[in-house]
């Protein structure tokens, strides 16, 4: 029970913090989201650290959270001019990116591995006092990995979506498809990583396994002509539209 409240007062505390903007550290931040996209391990090191000083695993500083905001209101600016929305369309497409795609889906999976951690991967402890998979911690997991699916998905593929991605040929299909592929391994890969770095999990290879799934869809979107990338830009105009 103690335990219950006390996570619950750190979830308060958090968010709470999301309109001090005065006393989130954005340098260190920004730091974070440069190594998730080229050494992750080194961002989850600095977790270690931040458990052996605060004693908990999950940031107690909103920054990050913050600026991946911030970095999906500036791409959907992007992908506005790609689909030649206007300006009720925007606002419609920025708030499903951020309260859909990044926030609710996070919430979702975070959960999710939360629930299955906790329940299956960890290890039985003979002394000390039992460890736990914290709730914030999986929500800044799903956060570290959602960053560069963000570069993939929103950057350059809006790079290379009106002249290559949306045209009916097999490359544009390949490419697209290849950067969904790259994306979402990179996000099962980090989201790993997040995981593995906690020393009372065991098994935590089992989180990979999604990979082979993304795989063999790669592969049958290619066989049958299935452009991602293309079908999910209908998606989202029949949704703002």
């Amino acid at each position: 029970m103690t335990k219950c409240l006390s996570s619950s007062r750190k979830r308060y505390q958090y968010f709470q913090r999301l309109i001090k903007f005065r006393e989130m550290d954005f340098e260190f931040a920004m730091w974070q989201m440069l190594y998730l996209c080229v050494s992750p391990r080194k961002v989850y090191r600095n977790f270690h650290y931040r458990h052996q000083t605060k004693h908990q695993w999950a940031r107690d500083d909103p920054a990050f959270l913050v600026l991946l905001a911030m970095a999906l209101c500036i791409s959907s600016i992007g992908f506005a001019i790609v689909l030649k929305l206007n300006v009720l369309a925007f606002v419609k497409f920025l708030f499903w990116v951020i309260f859909i795609d990044c926030i609710g889906v996070g919430l979702a999976i975070g959960t999710l591995l939360w629930f299955i951690t906790n329940k299956y991967l960890k290890e039985k402890q003979s002394h000390g006092s039992e460890q736990s998979v914290e709730w914030l911690y999986s929500f800044d997991v799903h956060l570290n990995a959602f960053f560069p699916l963000l570069i993939v998905l929103h950057v350059v593929q809006m790079i290379f979506m009106p002249v290559i991605i949306d045209q009916p040929y097999f490359i544009s299909c390949l490419i697209g498809n290849s950067l969904w592929l790259i994306a979402l391994i990179y996000y099962n890969y980090v989201t790993f990583l997040g995981y593995s770095a906690l020393p009372f999990l065991k098994n935590t290879v089992v989180i990979l396994y999604p990979v082979l799934a993304f795989i063999l869809i790669y592969i049958f979107s290619l066989i049958f002509g299935w452009n991602i990338g293309k079908s999910v830009m209908t998606f989202y105009r029949y949704r703002i539209l």
